[in-house]
């Protein structure tokens, strides 16, 4: 007697998402099942297409599927549909709609290369099939014009004042550092601050995007404020060195995402180790204290990035994709953030609760 479909389906009741902890027909991903004599091709739909688990995945359905008697072969094709967050669905005069998830990426202090993972952060998940934007939202000190290669390029507007982001490396992105002056220093108050940023984040036409990441200014000023107020964030990545004194600063942007009731996505550690000449890693600034803090924090660990002078070449030269082509440990460890990063979003978003950003003074 031939296997059906509904058996299939069946079967596939008791095959969980490893992260989301329910079953994929529970989660809507069987999509399709075509089955033809002996073999049985299913299509599976993803969360993001960035899924670091879609082995996994692949791997336990074609195990539970073969079960069946007289099945012969069962190949697993994946699809990718990212859903709107929850604080998303839930915003009101939403600025921008056709976001589906913003991803904010801060750090307590400069220098930790907070603007490097953004970058490949951006690139990775446009490079996993995701429609991806970047908002250079350090409006003092504005790195996408070096990192993503802009100097040749030039602002467009169309329509009532809107300005089309640039087209680089598979993401769109924008700064103001393509709207100043390349050496004038910005020497403006909060409310310009302010106001700067709205304009960015409000006034470039992003159209429809699977994620925009958010490059902050470091530390716990202005900007954030403004952006927690104005956007609706599916939650927060903090960037942080291995060294105390960077956790130390580290923390305290946590806990201000924390206060704007901002979720944590997690903790990402940069300059993690150095890879010498001889092949031998060396921890330079003490690897794996960002990691502990995250822990103690109680706060999802996304992955280490090691020093490496390829990425620095590359950060200078504004060729990002190259980070995921020049050098295999180098993309492992970068797309190893991009995937975990991703699955926290999925987590929050068929798991999560809508929280809205507040702010109290005391």
């Amino acid at each position: 007697m031939a296997v059906t479909q509904q058996q299939v389906i069946d079967v596939l009741r008791h095959v969980d998402d490893p992260e989301l902890h329910k079953d994929l027909v529970t989660l809507n991903m069987v999509k399709q099942v075509v089955i033809d004599g002996g073999k049985v091709d299913i299509t599976i739909e993803l969360t993001t297409p960035a899924c670091p688990l879609k082995e996994q995945i692949g791997n336990d359905v074609r195990r539970a599927v073969s079960a069946l008697p007289g099945i012969k072969e069962v190949t697993v094709q994946f699809t990718a549909n990212v859903q709107a967050s929850p604080q998303q669905k839930a915003a009101e005069n939403n600025p921008l709609p056709g976001v589906r998830h913003i991803i904010a990426v801060g750090a307590g202090k400069g220098g930790v290369g907070k603007s490097t993972i953004a970058v490949n952060v951006a690139v990775g998940l446009a490079r996993q099939g995701a429609t991806v934007g970047l908002l250079d939202g350090d409006i003092y000190g504005p790195s996408l014009p070096t990192l993503m290669g802009l100097d040749d390029l030039h602002v467009r507007t169309h329509g009532d004042n809107m300005i089309l982001p640039f087209d680089v490396h598979g993401v769109k992105c924008m700064t103001i550092g393509k709207l100043v002056e390349a050496e004038k220093p910005l020497i403006w108050r909060g409310p310009m601050a302010h106001g700067a940023f709205r304009q960015l984040a409000t006034q470039t036409q992003w159209g429809e995007l699977d994620y925009l990441v958010i490059d902050l200014p470091p530390g716990t000023g202005d900007v954030p404020l403004t952006m927690a107020q104005l956007l609706p964030l599916t939650g927060a990545v903090v960037v942080c060195t291995p060294q105390k004194v960077a956790q130390d600063d580290a923390r305290r942007a946590i806990r201000m995402f924390q206060q704007l009731q901002v979720p944590l996505l997690g903790v990402v550690e940069n300059m993690s180790y150095f890879i010498g000449d001889d092949g031998k890693e060396y921890d330079i600034f003490g690897r794996g204290g960002a990691q502990a803090m995250a822990g103690q924090m109680d706060v999802p660990y996304l992955g280490g990035v090691p020093i490496n002078m390829r990425l620095r070449a590359n950060s200078d030269a504004g060729t990002p994709t190259a980070n995921f082509e020049d050098d295999a440990q180098l993309a492992r460890e970068l797309q190893n953030v991009v995937g975990n990063l991703a699955s926290q979003v999925s987590v929050l978003t068929h798991g999560g609760t809508p929280l809205q950003p507040t702010i109290s003074v005391s």
